[in-house]
Parts: C-alpha cells; structure tokens; sequence
C-alpha cells in the first residue's frame, strides 16, 4: 500500500494499481502518523484531531488486506472516501432497479443511506436485497464495516463510488450513550484472481444458508394468482386456475395464493365471502397434488381487527416519542408495521402463520415487503436500531420455520437464512429497467452477495397494460418465451400469466422447457445447492468462476 496525504493505492504482486481511493472529507498530517509492527496510525488531519489507522493483514499466501478507520472526533460531521474503479469491471452492491453486469453507474448520486428499499416503487433507491461488499476483476473486493452509518453515492463520468458516514440527516443512529461521532471503517482486500478473493471474502464475512429449500421447489414451478388475477382472485378462479394446470399437463406442484385473500389487510383468515368454503378448497387441491402457500406482510391496516390488538400488545413500529404507533403508507393502504425487535411481536406474527399451517394444511408463505423505505424517516422500536436495515433481517427470520418453501423479497446480512430470496417484481418489458434483461445481471449480483437459492419473479412480468407499450391482454407473446426459455435455467420457475392464454405453440413450449427444467437443469442446482452449505459458493456462476484471468 503507498498511502499518501490524501489518499492511497494498492498494488497486487505484479506491481499492477488494483484499487485507489483518495480522502475527500480532509487530509492527512502525514507528521502525525507513526507505525508500530503492521498498525500505521494518525492522529490529525487539516480539521484537527482524529482516529485513523491502517492495519496490514495477511490471512493467507494468496491474499493481503488492510484494516482502515477514519474517525472524527466532532459530533454531526461527515468522513467521505472515494473508490476509483480505474480500468476494472465491479460487482457486488444491490439490487437496483436498472441492473448490469458487471455495475454500470446510472450518472450521478449524492450519497444517500445504504438500506434496504422497494425499487419497483422507488426507482432511485438501492434494493431489497443489499450487502456492503464489491468486489473488482482485478483481484480486489471491499466490505464496508456494519458500525458504520454508511450512505452512498456514485459519478459515472469519474467511474467512482462515494463512501460516506454520516448521522446527522439520516437514518442512522449512534449506539445507547454514544456521541455522534463518524466512523468510515473498512477492509480492502487482493488476491491471485477475482474467483479466489471472492471465495475468501464470502467465507470470511458472509454467513453461509445451513439448509436447502424443499427440492420440489428447484424442480417443478410454482402457480402465482398474482400476475394473472391481482387482487381478484377467489375460491372458484383458483380452483379453475388448478384444473387448467392439470388440463394441459403441467406439474401440479405449487399454487401461490397471492393478495387479496383475507376481508382487511391484517387478517389471518380467508375473506368468507371470496372463499365460503375453505376447508373443502384446500381439500381439493391436496387431493389434486397441490402444495398451497400464501401471501403475507408486516403490514396491519388501520380497519383490521388486528390494529386494536395490536396497539393493546405494543407489537408496532411507533413514533419517535415511543407513544403512539407510526402509521404508514404502502401499496395497499394505510397502517401500522409490526416491530420485529419485539419478541412478543415475533412471537404473535409466527403464531399466526402457524394456525394458518395447522388449520389448512398450508405449506409456507410468500413474505412481500418488509424494505426500510416502508418505515418512518424517524421512529422508534423496542430494541433501538443504530442501522434500519437490521430490521429487514429481522423480518427474514420470520420465515425461518417456514423455510422450505418460503420465499422472501429482502435481504441483509441475511445469508444464513435457508429459503428462496426473490428479486422485486418485473415490469413486462424487454429492457433492463426491471424488464427480462436486468434478469442475469440481478440474478448474478444476488448471487455474489451470498444468496444462492434466488426466485426469478413471474415468467412473463408482472403485466400491468399501462406498463407494457402496445400491450392488450396479456404480455408480447415473443417476450414470454424469451422469459420462459431463460427462466428454465434458473433455481425456480414461477408462472403467473399461464401458458394456455396464448396459442398451442407456446403452451408446448411451456411444457418443454419445464420437462427440460425438472430432468435436466434441477438435478444439476440440486447438486450445487448441496455444496452451499459447506462451501457458501454460488448455484448461478458468472463465467469468470471457471476463468478469473480471461479478459
């Protein structure tokens, strides 16, 4: 490392610069700085006193690292570094809505909080699905640490990432008894090639999942109401939606009951005026092969019977005061949130879904939402949370007894958790905002942050006509079977807009490829999703992984 006043530089064994990044909240009083064995540490900069080291570690041959802090000793003020991505290719990072790979910059971004956020609704926010760690072609990756309140930011036309910390505006909050004082603290690493560092990286600060999900999950699809009906689905449509499976030959595996299946957002039970026959229902599809699970949320509208209890029991989010539940605003009206840091919360959350198992036999849940962008910009929960992000984790757990076949659509620091994580739902476009070509690149970048059981979303999109250019009915026959024909080679397979709705030719494609997807593709991710439990490493693989040096 060559460190310098206002920054400093890497090279690998070859004497190649493989990371630079320069020091844009201050400079260096190089004459403070001192070095005793592998810790070079400073203690003035040109704002005044400050805690800045660097620490050299070698953990294995092939592998060097270094340990950086810079802390301020000033309430309220911001530490920024800037990471040049000079002439290599990037990963890593978030779910975005425009996704590439490797990471191209959508122009510029003032640094904003780093925490998970719903990007269909919220097109400029980082993702769902989000780590602190990228990582380069050259040999280079970076974990930004967890204590430090980090926002981000990026400048395509300089090719740069902006690392910030900060508190004051933002949704950060130091420790219990601690001052507001910044730290921007981090780990840069170099190894021999981009596979290898990234195998050290995983394994040394990611969690690895310490099951697999159901194998009936990678092998057969899943039936989603969702793209198809929305929120009109009842008893009679899902019952003709399963003869239909069954009537043109298709795996009767998985049925997905998606919103609206309850009378108010909070409820646990079916509405019984859409479905006045429940147990006669679910006895129909088990006896049609059928496994059942349902859509569920950390959502309690105002109108449930739900809130009352809930306001009794203290389970939500509440205001900054800690009185009064804050009441928010999502997709489906207003309400309250449910405090996941709150074991008595967890506790009545799960308890439900488990009534809802053992009173119909229902199999899993599909847990939507659950993004720090559905929360207050200020609030207060039972555990206080320095990092909002900590509850989406949180939120994730909630699925752990479920994991079979549960899905979620968030994840942070969430890698132990053995179930599907599914990317945020796409838009019926070709393009790679939210269309069928951000598919590889959001499935691979998912992939490099520790999450390998991924669920591609619904073949086809979501279909929205106003969304869709020249759309009518139903998605462009052509992009449907471009998403099809991807999606078989995917870890699952989800319809929602069913086959039959076009023409015989696609319904036999429809049928090919989910043959080809259960006899061919299936027993190969089942194979590699043995292997994640020991080894944390990827299901979907870039091409690098077989040739980190081929450029």
């Amino acid at each position: 490392m060559d460190l310098r006043k206002d920054g400093f530089i890497i090279k690998n064994t070859n004497g190649e610069v493989v990371f630079r990044l320069a020091f844009q909240s201050g400079t260096l009083d190089l004459e403070s700085c001192s070095k005793e064995g592998e810790i070079l540490t400073c203690t003035r900069s040109d704002r005044g006193k400050l805690n800045f080291f660097i620490q050299t570690v070698k953990p294995k041959d092939t592998v060097m690292c270094y340990r950086v802090r810079w802390e301020e000793f000033v309430a309220d003020t911001v530490v920024e570094h800037t990471m040049f991505w000079e002439d290599a290719h990037w990963y890593g990072g978030c779910e975005m809505s425009v996704q590439h790979w490797p990471i191209r910059l959508p122009g510029y971004q003032e640094p904003m909080p780093f925490v998970t956020s719903d990007v269909y609704s919220f097109r400029g926010s980082f993702g769902g699905i989000l780590e602190r760690y990228w990582l380069s072609s050259k040999a280079a990756a970076i974990k930004i640490n967890d204590s430090v309140p980090f926002h981000l930011g990026f400048n395509a036309s300089e090719r740069s990432l902006f690392f910030q910390a900060r508190y004051k505006d933002s949704p950060y909050k130091p420790p219990l008894g601690q001052q507001p004082f910044p730290e921007l603290s981090y780990r840069v690493c170099v190894g021999s090639d981009v596979t290898s560092i990234h195998k050290y990286m995983v394994r040394r600060y990611f969690n690895k999942p310490s099951k697999i999900p159901a194998e009936n999950a990678f092998r057969y699809p899943i039936w989603s109401t969702w793209a198809l009906y929305k929120n009109d689905i009842d008893q009679d449509k899902l019952l003709r939606f399963a003869e239909k499976i069954k009537k043109y030959r298709f795996n009767c595996s998985h049925i997905e009951i998606d919103d609206t299946y309850t009378q108010t957002y909070g409820d646990f039970d079916f509405d019984p005026v859409k479905f006045p026959n429940v147990t006669e229902m679910f006895k129909t599809l088990k006896k049609e092969g059928f496994k059942v699970t349902l859509w569920t949320h950390p959502f309690i509208n105002y109108n449930s019977s739900n809130f009352g209890v809930g306001i009794e029991r203290q389970l939500f989010i509440k205001e900054p005061t800690g009185k009064l539940p804050a009441m928010v605003k999502w997709w489906n009206g207003i309400g309250a949130i449910l405090d996941f840091t709150n074991p008595t919360a967890r506790e009545w959350f799960q308890s439900h879904l488990k009534q809802l198992r053992s009173k119909y036999g229902i199999a899993s849940f599909k847990f939507d939402a659950g993004e720090v962008s559905y929360l207050p910009k200020q609030f207060s929960s039972f555990r206080p949370l320095s990092d909002p992000s900590i509850w989406s984790r949180r939120y994730t757990e909630m699925a752990i007894p479920f994991y079979e076949l549960a899905e979620v659509r968030v994840g942070y620091q969430s890698q132990n958790i053995s179930c599907f994580f599914r990317i945020i739902d796409r838009d019926s476009v070709w393009g790679y905002e939210l269309g069928l070509k951000s598919l590889i690149p959001t499935v691979l970048t998912i992939s490099m942050l520790g999450y390998p059981f991924i669920k591609t979303e619904m073949i086809g999109g979501n279909f929205f006509p106003n969304k869709t250019e020249g759309a009518v009915e139903i998605p462009d026959q052509e992009l449907y079977i471009r998403w099809l024909e991807l999606s078989a080679f995917m870890p699952s397979m989800q319809f929602s807009i069913p086959p039959w709705l076009y023409d015989k030719e696609v319904i036999e494609i429809a049928q090919k490829f989910t043959e080809l997807h259960e006899s061919l593709v299936a027993p190969l991710l089942l194979e590699l999703a043995g292997e994640v439990t020991d080894t944390g490493d990827p299901i979907i693989r870039p091409i690098w992984w077989i040739s980190p040096r081929d450029e």
